[in-house]
């Protein structure tokens, strides 16, 4: 079974072992459309359960949609989503979608502060306290990752191109159409939650004071969906405006989806979980591992 160059299968079981198998290659792999969503919302939550269920409940959501788009194209019904314009609009709506959730969820009064000198190390001295934080936000809500999840289903890339052209229209009728894209989604799944539940506990283990190590998590979280969700939305509205500017394709000796040909998608999971994301949770946990030693 080679999972780089993929043939219809011989049964409808060795196609769907095929579809997921593809998916947990799709979990692992930096993908635009799963990471930076799983990241915000499940290191946000500070806890391994809600973590794994928040990766459980954006993964099933774009099972659900896999499953969809997987029948559509056993009818052909599906070509629409190979247009290049399809994953800029995708690209603008999850970025809405990110924003909202950023502000929405977690609220804070200083997601964004820039202090300098003596009034940072204040600053930070009231955090240590507890003075400062302000903790006030909304509970981490599950059906904002449902809604992410099932959205950002609909982008189009080299997984999709398989599930949509190959592994669909192989099954035997449209009884059983959805099920390699709704299998390939459990692959997913399974990376997912696993993922949730180790970005849940980050915060847990920073030696630091709860509300600190709430706090940083949080923050994370928050500047993570704002700033990636802004970066999304601007990346969709420049390639509406003119395709040619994202259309770059970056060819690599690794013979894995999403690590063979790096296009935008790969830059801005990466831009927005380790340039923004972890990049974050370090600076800060950095800044408040000193405060503490000295207070």
């Amino acid at each position: 079974m080679d999972l780089f160059n993929v043939h219809a299968q011989a049964s409808v079981l060795m196609t769907l072992i095929l579809a997921y198998s593809l998916g947990i290659v799709h979990g692992i792999t930096p993908d635009e459309h799963t990471w930076p969503i799983t990241f915000s919302y499940s290191i946000g939550s500070y806890s391994a359960k809600k973590g794994f269920l928040i990766g459980l409940a954006f993964s099933l959501a774009f099972s659900v949609q896999r499953a969809l788009a997987s029948e559509l194209a056993y009818f052909s019904l599906i070509s629409f989503m190979s247009k290049p314009y399809i994953d800029y609009i995708v690209y603008v709506i999850v970025g809405s979608a990110m924003v909202f959730g950023g502000l929405y969820v977690f609220r804070f009064n200083n997601v964004f502060h820039i202090h300098f000198g003596k009034i940072d190390k204040i600053h930070h001295q009231e955090a240590l306290s507890g003075k400062y934080i302000d903790e006030k936000h909304k509970k981490t809500t599950y059906k904002m990752a449902i809604v992410h999840g099932f959205i950002a289903g609909w982008g189009f890339g080299a997984f999709a191109l398989i599930l949509y052209t190959v592994l669909a229209p192989s099954m035997p009728n449209a009884y059983v159409a959805w099920l390699p894209g709704f299998v390939f989604g459990l692959g997913t799944t399974t990376v997912q939650i696993l993922a949730g539940a180790f970005f849940g506990i980050m915060g847990k283990r920073l030696s630091l004071p709860e509300n600190v190590s709430q706090h940083i998590a949080k923050l994370t979280a928050a500047r993570t969906l704002v700033l990636g969700g802004v970066m999304f939305a601007l990346s969709g509205i420049l390639g509406l405006s003119d395709p040619k500017l994202l259309s770059f394709n970056i060819v690599t000796p690794i013979k894995v989806h999403n690590l063979h040909n790096l296009n935008i998608g790969f830059f801005l999971v990466i831009a927005v979980v380790v340039g923004i994301g972890l990049s974050t949770f370090l600076i800060e946990t950095i800044k408040y591992k000193r405060l503490y030693k000295t207070t």
